[in-house]
Formats: C-alpha cells, sequence, structure tokens
C-alpha cells in the first residue's frame, strides 16, 4: 500500500501516486504546516506562486487529524485564490471550459479543510478523464513493513528531469515542473503528461 497525505489541488507528483491501484490517502494523520495539506504551487506570469488555504489555528493544530482541521475565513484567501487562478490561466486553452467547475469551491465557504481539498480532488479526477475513484482513509493508518508511507514526503516544489509541457508563460518563462495539477488540466486537458 502507498500512504499519501491529503493535498490542496496536489500536485503532478501527488497525483502521479494517487492514481496507484494501491494508494489511500490518510486523513486520520496529523496536521502538518507548510505542507501539500493546504497548499498549491500555480505557474503564474511571474514563476512559481504558493497558495495556501488559511486553517483555523492553534497550539494543537499539529497533534489534530487532518479530518478535523477547519478553515479559518477571517482573511479573504478563498478571493486572492480565485483571483490568482484565474489571472494565471485564463489565456489557457481550456481554462473556460472549467472554470465553472472550479470557481464554486472558491466562493462558499467549507467548514474542514478535508470536504474542501476533497471536492476539489474529485473535480479535477472528473475534468482530467480519470475514471479510478480515490481511496480515502477514515483514521489514521498504521504503516506496514511492506507499505510506502509518503506522508513525511514534500509533494510541493519544482522536479528535476519532469516532462515539459506547454505552458501560458512557456514563450517567456521557463517550464515549472510539478505545479498544481490544474496547471496541466487547464493547459493540455489531462492528467497525464504526452
Amino acid at each position: 500500500m502507498i500512504i499519501i497525505p491529503l493535498a490542496y489541488l496536489g500536485s503532478l507528483e501527488w497525483w502521479q501516486r494517487a492514481l496507484e491501484p494501491d494508494a489511500i490517502i490518510d486523513v486520520g494523520e496529523h496536521f502538518v504546516k507548510q505542507s501539500c495539506r493546504s497548499r498549491c504551487e500555480i505557474a503564474t506570469a511571474a514563476g512559481r506562486m504558493s497558495l495556501t488555504a488559511n486553517v483555523v489555528k492553534g497550539s494543537s493544530i499539529h497533534k489534530q487529524a487532518v479530518r478535523d482541521i477547519r478553515l479559518d475565513y477571517s482573511k479573504r484567501w478563498q478571493h486572492q485564490h480565485s483571483v490568482a487562478i484565474r489571472s494565471a490561466y485564463k489565456s489557457s486553452p481550456y481554462y473556460d471550459y472549467y472554470a465553472d467547475l472550479l470557481v464554486p469551491f472558491f466562493e462558499q465557504p467549507h467548514e474542514f479543510l478535508y470536504d474542501f481539498s476533497r471536492g476539489l480532488t474529485d473535480v479535477v479526477r472528473k475534468i482530467g478523464g480519470v475514471e479510478q475513484e480515490l481511496r480515502f482513509s477514515e483514521r489514521y493508518i498504521v504503516a506496514g513493513p511492506e507499505d510506502v508511507d509518503l506522508r513525511g514526503h514534500n509533494f510541493l516544489g519544482a522536479r528535476e528531469g519532469a516532462v515539459p509541457y506547454w505552458q501560458v508563460f512557456s514563450e517567456r518563462l521557463p517550464f515549472e515542473s510539478n505545479c498544481s495539477a490544474i496547471d496541466l488540466l487547464f493547459n493540455e486537458k489531462s492528467l497525464i503528461i504526452k
């Protein structure tokens, strides 16, 4: 079994692992700040940009299960993310086709990070034409000796050796590898690099 963390608009590397037949997304694990659980990266006119879903902070946040983490709406982060995504991808070939499926997630509040991220994950999976349902745990998974535990792996950041594809700003900026899957979907209409 491959154990991976929940991801907010997961990177291409995260999706490669999530789509493996024996992968499971652990939502019972403890929340880790500054990770793919609440962050994603997109390719913009200024280069790579990190977007962070604000969560309710507290001294025990690192002891809470990911499924119990609440979103914080004291700042307008949803609006900022929606504007950033639109600015980065509005001239991409498939933005107009799929934006309406993603926009509702940035217009309505979700109480929990899990509900927000899982809903986005389901939309990305459907847009990408992936029929395979992703598996989510009900509680914390204790990794066995045969398991590949990637909960501590950093799924964010560029990767060397990644297969490049056309991006909105390809004519003037270098290729940004391992961005959120929406980068590939808006540019290539697929979750698979050709």
